[in-house]
């Protein structure tokens, strides 16, 4: 049965799936109309209308609730939860934590989703972002180099053997005749299960008019089933390998639907998805994601051409032998599990995520996330969490590292200064102009075309003003950084010197791992 709310005293009465109850009946300090508005947004999310399913976690949701009300009292806050405005909840969310921030926002929001109440702008803050950051624990840690490979091979077989034998049955059907007019043997059989469906054991025996027994002793159903209509088995191998080619988060792929498919040509997918934390994303998709898509949509016509009109958009549509659960959507993770141990592989979905990030950004420097604290966070919620000035003398350094690039990216948008021998004659000369131009003196510059002031790769305009190092010292900085310093200057005797340093950096590279 749903919850229950009860009313004199304020309370909750709720009854779970495993046959456990319980009623809760404190005595609730601050406003009695937030505390029932709050009940009631609970009892929205009580099984069997919500996913709260067990005493532990009902008393988690009422501690919230106890803190809220009396916060919201402390503020002089009544008349229930209308009265809340932006201003206070944000107040309360920010200093509240995660756990009790997280229980009042959905309780909150199942408040609203009943009776449409709450202000606009407080709903707008109930489905906005999280104040408190969820706790991340480790960084997932991708599979390695062995690893991956088993997963992606262990599926691909999986996959393109049941396909093959589907192929097989379907050619079998297509060669066979009614069962009730011909012999009894696989072809038939399959072509019986082509036309009507997948039937179990006893439909078989009624549509046949003979007794299950009969059909149990003649056998063959089930090999005749499982290869006509995909199975749980079948689907986990194409979700994972579909994973692992395109990287688009788990809950993503679970709940897609063949609307979700947007063909932009031949061989270009642009699939749409929602990610569950966040909102409906989008990725075109790689080749091989796309030839894996149009092969389980080839492996799955048949069984969707047979199912209720009201699953048959779901794209990972599965069937079950048993006759009071024949067609399947879902898989549990219990399920997932078990059937990575069976084929000697470890099957954990956010990992496989992790590790399609991380061998992309092995072959793209492009948009690379490796200079993120977290492989599995945004740049922004590296930012927020990790990122934030707390204290004067940390917002002075981020000020300063964010002065230096931004006088680095200045830098590196003006071109080297290279003078060609000809203008090192006229410098010779002391000509008034070039000089000038290059914002030297004539002792200087007499330094300069003499090699004086040559360091490993460049002539310095001045050695103990470098950008790099204190004032009035020599510069410290390496030999490369050189190529984007203001102060250098390449002239041609130092083109010797710049190809060792281009030679050097190309063994460089190539000792390096992948």
């Amino acid at each position: 049965m749903p919850a229950v709310l009860l009313a004199d005293p304020l309370g909750i009465a709720c009854e779970f799936s495993d046959g456990r109850h319980g009623r809760w009946l404190p005595g609730w300090a601050g406003d009695p109309g937030l505390v029932a508005d709050l009940l009631a947004g609970l009892a929205q999310k009580v099984h069997p209308h919500g996913k709260v399913d067990a005493p532990g976690t009902v008393e988690s949701y009422l501690t919230g609730l106890r803190d809220i009300a009396a916060f919201m009292a402390a503020r002089g806050v009544r008349g229930g939860a209308t009265a809340l405005t932006r201003a206070v909840l944000a107040e309360y969310w920010m200093q509240a934590g995660g756990m009790r921030e997280s229980a009042t926002r959905l309780m909150l929001a199942g408040y609203d989703s009943a009776t449409g109440a709450l202000d606009p702008g407080v709903r707008a803050l109930v489905d906005g972002r999280r104040y408190a950051p969820r706790p991340s624990g480790e960084p997932l840690v991708p599979y390695d180099q062995q690893q991956w490979a088993q997963l992606q091979g262990t599926c691909r077989r999986i996959a393109d053997d049941a396909f093959a034998g589907h192929r097989r049955a379907l050619a079998a059907a297509a060669a066979g005749h009614d069962p009730t007019r011909a012999d009894w043997n696989g072809d038939n059989l399959r072509w019986m299960l082509a036309r009507h469906g997948p039937l179990s054991t006893l439909q078989v025996a009624a549509h046949l008019g003979v007794s299950d027994v009969w059909v149990q002793q003649h056998g063959g159903v089930r090999a005749a089933f499982t290869a006509l209509f995909p199975d749980a088995g079948v689907v986990n191998a194409y979700r994972v390998l579909f994973g692992s080619y395109c990287g688009v988060v788990p809950d993503g792929i679970a709940d897609l639907d063949i609307g979700d498919i947007d063909w932009a040509g031949d061989a270009t997918i642009l699939l749409s998805y929602v990610k569950g934390r966040t909102a409906a994303e989008s990725v075109t998709l790689p080749l091989r994601a796309v030839r894996l898509l149009e092969q389980w949509l080839e492996h799955s016509a048949l069984a969707r051409r047979h199912a209720p009109a009201e699953l048959a958009g779901v794209l990972w549509l599965h069937c079950s032998g048993r006759s009071n659960t024949r067609w399947q959507t879902t898989i549990l993770s219990g399920a997932q599990g078990t059937w990575g141990k069976k084929h000697g592989i470890e099957v954990d979905r956010r990992r496989i995520r992790t590790t399609f990030l991380s061998l992309r950004d092995r072959q793209a420097w492009h948009g690379s996330p490796r200079s993120l604290i977290d492989p599995n966070h945004s740049p922004r919620t590296e930012a927020d969490h990790y990122l934030t000035a707390a204290t004067p003398a940390q917002q002075d350094a981020v000020e300063g590292i964010i002065e230096q690039a931004q006088g680095d990216m200045a830098r590196r948008a003006q071109p080297p200064r290279v003078v060609t021998a000809g203008q090192l004659a006229e410098l010779a000369g002391q000509l008034p102009g070039t000089i000038a131009a290059l914002g030297l003196d004539e002792p200087a510059a007499a330094e300069l075309v003499s090699g004086g002031q040559d360091v490993f790769t460049a002539a310095c305009t001045d050695p103990a003003s470098g950008l790099h190092g204190p004032p009035g010292k020599p510069c410290p900085a390496r030999p490369w950084v050189c190529l984007l310093c203001p102060l250098a200057i390449f002239a041609p005797r130092h083109a010797g010197n710049l190809l060792r340093l281009k030679a050097w950096f190309a063994r460089q590279w190539a000792g390096m791992p992948c």
